[in-house]
């Protein structure tokens, strides 16, 4: 793997810690975020290319810029880096998290790897191709999209539903790609190609208020609740191996047994929980539908016994999955229960996405990808979490998460940083995503 050009390595680890140090701290609610911090960066430096502005909410801004191309007939491709990042518990940090040092070649902070590594990188390759004497053939956008961590309400799905022509493109390339993955038997490059859907529901678990002096017999909804939770943990239901799936399994570093156990359906639960933990974690999310109690509101006093607890489940649908199903499974899941609890939506769902193989731009990655990591097998995969890119995919538009990670930097460290304690990326990953939007919008209409 050759080296990336010192002087965008500097120029992307630059606006990386730009980006770090703006904080737009999203924490889920309208007010939280303040991306326009990171969309005055933008401003800056992309000031002489034609920009438009969206702010839904104050302080929500997303930024798109665009350089026309030479050639009407080439396709545009819009690179989709989001702005904001997830809160963080900064006593466990061992750097500042919003302080964006450099330390020993790594770059430290709230987002380095989700995803203003990227965002950062599409910024350098904006200014970069502004630079030139001439255009690229094909029409390059960069939208700088607030709110996805949140699952982008007032940004890309925003943008999408109220200005779809300004960012109507042919392709989108976004997060949660260009990793590395390495086994005995081989290494692979991971480029996202689908992703799990988002049915996220509220349940309210119903009681009786009384007395707290006297609990014997009450009809304590925290009771119930934690009866509800109990059950949801436990509830597995059918696995689903699809062909995202059984190419993953191909490639885990697995004996035949044991490969064999995780593509049968009867057998793939049990070999799953004997998989290194973070492994089969993403293993059981990428073949399951899942169901997570994650937040819990209830009571009102302490002397009063509560009558109502709320509880918020981020459950995540593989394709093929409809709302009726995941209401259907929760009533399996809940049993005799069921009827104490009432289920509503908290978000707009949103069905699981998957984008082709099959198209110019995947082809122009897998040989980029092999030109940086040769003897490495390019492997679509589904992505478990959420991105900016289902709002493209339900428009038609192919949409791939694409980074360029140095093979220093494994599939287990990208996970763990990843909403993270100590949150950290190496430069020659910077560097190497910067020079893979230039090459994509130099190669694409070729």
């Amino acid at each position: 793997m050759s080296d990336p050009d010192p002087q965008l390595t500097a120029s992307s680890t630059e606006q990386l810690q730009a980006l770090i140090r703006n904080a737009c701290v999203n924490d889920g609610t309208p007010s939280s975020g303040e991306e326009i911090r990171n969309a005055h960066l933008v401003d800056d430096v992309l000031h002489d290319l034609p920009r438009e502005h969206y702010e839904p909410v104050p302080g929500r801004r997303s930024v798109l810029a665009t350089l026309e191309g030479s050639d009407p007939d080439a396709p545009t491709v819009l690179f989709c880096g989001h702005t904001d990042v997830v809160p963080v518990n900064a006593g466990e940090w061992r750097e500042d998290p919003f302080g964006g040092e450099l330390l020993d070649g790594e770059v430290w902070g709230r987002g380095a790897v989700d995803m203003l590594c990227l965002t950062s990188g599409m910024l350098t390759a904006m200014r970069q191709l502004a630079d030139r004497r001439e255009p690229p053939r094909a029409t390059i956008k960069f939208l700088a999209v607030a709110d996805e961590e949140a699952g982008g309400t007032w940004g890309a799905r925003w943008i999408t539903d109220h200005a779809w022509d300004d960012v109507a493109c042919d392709y989108v390339i976004t997060e949660s790609g260009g990793i590395p993955l390495h086994t005995p038997a081989g290494s692979h490059l991971l480029i996202s190609t689908a992703e799990k859907g988002i049915a996220w529901r509220r349940l309210t678990i119903h009681g009786t208020p009384s007395h707290g002096s006297m609990p014997f017999g009450a009809d304590n909804a925290i009771i119930t609740a934690a009866e509800v939770v109990r059950r949801l943990h436990a509830y597995e239901p059918a696995a689903q191996l699809s062909d995202h799936w059984r190419a993953w399994v191909g490639a885990l570093p697995v004996d035949d047994t044991q490969r064999a156990r995780l593509l049968d359906p009867v057998y793939v639960s049990e070999a799953v929980a004997e998989l290194p933990p973070r492994l089969a974690a993403y293993c059981q999310a990428l073949s399951h539908v899942t169901f997570s109690p994650n937040v819990v509101h209830g009571g009102n006093k302490t002397n009063i016994v509560p009558d109502t607890v709320e509880l918020d489940l981020d459950i995540r649908v593989l394709p093929g999955v409809s709302g009726d199903d995941v209401e259907a499974m929760l009533v399996d899941a809940l049993g005799d229960l069921a009827d104490r609890v009432e289920f509503s939506q908290t978000i707009e769902p949103r069905p699981a996405t998957a984008s082709p193989t099959d198209t110019p731009m995947f082809d122009l990655l897998r040989r980029r990808a092999e030109a940086v990591h040769p003897g490495a097998a390019v492997l679509p995969w589904m992505v478990v979490g959420g991105t900016d890119a289902a709002f493209f995919r339900r428009r038609g538009v192919p949409s791939y998460g694409a980074g360029m990670f140095s093979p220093d930097i494994s599939l287990e460290d990208f996970q763990s940083r990843f909403h993270g304690h100590d949150e950290r990326i190496d430069t020659t990953s910077i560097g190497l995503t910067a020079q893979l939007y230039l090459d994509i919008a130099d190669a694409i209409a070729e």
